[in-house]
């Protein structure tokens, strides 16, 4: 059984090996000390809204990283899915599907306009997840990016 809340400080350290293991996925270097400082300045200044699945033994086996962005022409608050992932022992089990729906009744709840999300075209999985929890592939704008690295 897998149960879905939000994460707190004390679960840093788990939460953290998750992303390390997320950013590894990305073909980012293993860096866990700094995926805990990052995530735990995310906590202490309220800038994303993490989702974590715990297992029945406590143990922490995906999570969801939300950011805050805003709709100009709805004038309202939106969401940036930008983070989510789930240890390889759970996957195929439903746990990002729960993660999602937990971002949903968020939005629900918190009168938030919607969530928005980009993923690699080459992530198989992904592509195939986000249409069955009802994201739409907007086929009708151009995205753009400028990266100063």
């Amino acid at each position: 059984m897998i149960s879905i809340r939000i994460v707190n400080k004390n679960d840093i350290g788990q939460i953290a090996l998750l992303f390390d293991a997320y950013r590894i996925f990305y073909g980012k270097k293993s860096d866990f000390e700094a995926a805990k400082m990052f995530l735990l300045e995310r906590i202490e200044n309220k800038e994303s809204i993490i989702f974590v699945a715990e297992s029945a033994e406590n143990k922490l086996v995906g999570f969801v990283q939300l950011y805050p962005l805003f709709s100009s022409t709805r004038m309202k608050k939106l969401l940036l899915l930008n983070d989510l992932y789930v240890n390889e022992d759970y996957r195929g089990k439903g746990v990002s599907v729960q993660l999602i729906n937990a971002c949903k009744a968020f939005c629900r709840t918190t009168n938030v306009c919607g969530l928005m999300l980009e993923t690699a075209k080459s992530n198989i999985i992904g592509n195939k997840l986000y249409p069955k929890a009802n994201f739409v592939l907007d086929n009708e704008h151009n995205y753009y990016s400028w990266d100063n690295e």
